[in-house]
């Protein structure tokens, strides 16, 4: 059985026409609505989530005209991810936990980049720059590190 990364509707209100999808760190599903029963820390590589075309359209104006983070409205159970496998139940062995550092540094260099230079790149590219941005933020707050 196949668990991995499929698409999946839009992270806002469900409809299964997406036009739009943006990558996040694993540590954004902690900022996404529902998001206390997903084992983030699990999570191996990044997050997509996926819009309609109205709602992106929304969360454009809200990220880059408003300067406002749209994750507390993204329902969790339509982002697509993969979680490590589990056998420490099946042989009794505790595996380390997945290390995201790797992957939240690329991202925020990237998403540093789009936003260092937006006449550069896609409009696409630069909303997911500061979504990516405002999640690695918050996350940083909430873990007491700078």
């Amino acid at each position: 059985m196949y668990t991995g990364k499929t698409e999946r509707p839009c992270c806002l209100c469900g409809n299964p026409a997406t036009a739009t999808r943006i990558d996040l760190p694993p540590r954004a599903i902690t900022h996404m609505r529902h998001a206390d029963a997903i084992a983030w820390r699990d999570v191996v590589g990044e997050v997509s989530i996926h819009f309609c075309a109205d709602d992106w359209e929304l969360v454009r104006e809200l990220v880059l005209e408003m300067g406002l983070n749209p994750l507390s409205r993204c329902n969790v159970a339509y982002a697509s991810f993969d979680l490590r496998e589990d056998f420490e139940t099946r042989l009794n062995v505790t595996r380390d936990e997945p290390d995201h550092a790797p992957i939240e540094r690329r991202m925020h260099r990237e998403s540093r980049i789009v936003l260092a230079t937006p006449d550069a790149h896609e409009l696409r590219d630069r909303v997911e720059a500061r979504i990516v941005e405002f999640a690695l933020e918050d996350a940083s707050k909430a873990s007491g590190s700078t």
